[in-house]
Protein backbone atom coordinates (compact mmCIF):
# COMPACT_ATOMS: atom_id res chain seq x y z
CA UNK A 1 0.00 0.00 0.00
CA UNK A 2 1.50 3.79 -0.79
CA UNK A 3 2.15 5.81 1.80
CA UNK A 4 -0.43 9.22 2.03
CA UNK A 5 -0.55 11.97 3.91
CA UNK A 6 -4.22 13.78 4.15
CA UNK A 7 -4.23 17.13 3.24
CA UNK A 8 -7.05 19.88 2.82
CA UNK A 9 -7.45 22.65 0.22
CA UNK A 10 -9.76 25.05 0.03
CA UNK A 11 -11.79 25.52 -3.57
CA UNK A 12 -14.38 28.04 -4.20
CA UNK A 13 -18.01 26.23 -4.67
CA UNK A 14 -18.05 26.10 -8.36
CA UNK A 15 -14.83 24.48 -8.36
CA UNK A 16 -16.25 21.83 -5.49
CA UNK A 17 -19.36 20.89 -7.03
CA UNK A 18 -17.42 20.66 -10.78
CA UNK A 19 -15.36 18.10 -8.64
CA UNK A 20 -18.23 16.54 -7.47
CA UNK A 21 -19.70 15.95 -11.05
CA UNK A 22 -16.54 14.61 -12.25
CA UNK A 23 -16.64 12.01 -9.56
CA UNK A 24 -20.36 10.89 -9.80
CA UNK A 25 -19.89 10.90 -13.48
CA UNK A 26 -16.37 8.99 -13.28
CA UNK A 27 -17.13 6.86 -10.93
CA UNK A 28 -14.04 7.97 -8.75
CA UNK A 29 -13.57 9.86 -5.61
CA UNK A 30 -12.28 13.31 -5.25
CA UNK A 31 -9.14 12.91 -3.63
CA UNK A 32 -8.25 10.65 -6.89
CA UNK A 33 -9.49 13.25 -9.15
CA UNK A 34 -7.04 15.61 -7.77
CA UNK A 35 -4.12 13.28 -7.34
CA UNK A 36 -4.11 12.92 -11.06
CA UNK A 37 -4.33 16.84 -11.42
CA UNK A 38 -1.29 17.19 -9.51
CA UNK A 39 0.22 14.57 -10.92
CA UNK A 40 -0.39 15.85 -14.65
CA UNK A 41 0.21 19.35 -14.18
CA UNK A 42 2.77 19.77 -11.60
CA UNK A 43 5.01 16.21 -11.73
CA UNK A 44 4.60 15.77 -15.42
CA UNK A 45 8.59 15.68 -16.28
CA UNK A 46 9.52 18.31 -18.56
CA UNK A 47 10.71 18.51 -22.24
CA UNK A 48 13.95 16.75 -22.95
CA UNK A 49 15.68 18.36 -26.21
CA UNK A 50 13.88 18.92 -30.09
CA UNK A 51 10.68 17.18 -30.61
CA UNK A 52 11.28 16.19 -34.90
CA UNK A 53 8.63 15.21 -36.92
CA UNK A 54 11.10 13.74 -39.63
CA UNK A 55 14.34 11.70 -40.04
CA UNK A 56 17.79 12.76 -41.00
CA UNK A 57 19.43 16.40 -41.34
CA UNK A 58 16.90 18.83 -42.42
CA UNK A 59 16.97 20.12 -45.75
CA UNK A 60 16.60 23.81 -45.05
CA UNK A 61 16.20 26.57 -42.17
CA UNK A 62 13.05 27.73 -40.68
CA UNK A 63 14.95 31.38 -41.80
CA UNK A 64 13.88 30.11 -45.57
CA UNK A 65 10.49 28.71 -44.72
CA UNK A 66 8.71 30.41 -47.34
CA UNK A 67 10.94 29.80 -50.37
CA UNK A 68 8.87 27.04 -51.47
CA UNK A 69 6.60 30.25 -52.28
CA UNK A 70 9.32 31.80 -54.37
CA UNK A 71 8.77 31.39 -58.69
CA UNK A 72 11.07 28.78 -60.20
Amino acid sequence: MTHMTKTQVYLRDEELEALHGVAERSGRSIADLVREAVRRVWLRPDAQGPVALWDGLPSHTSVEHDRIYDEP
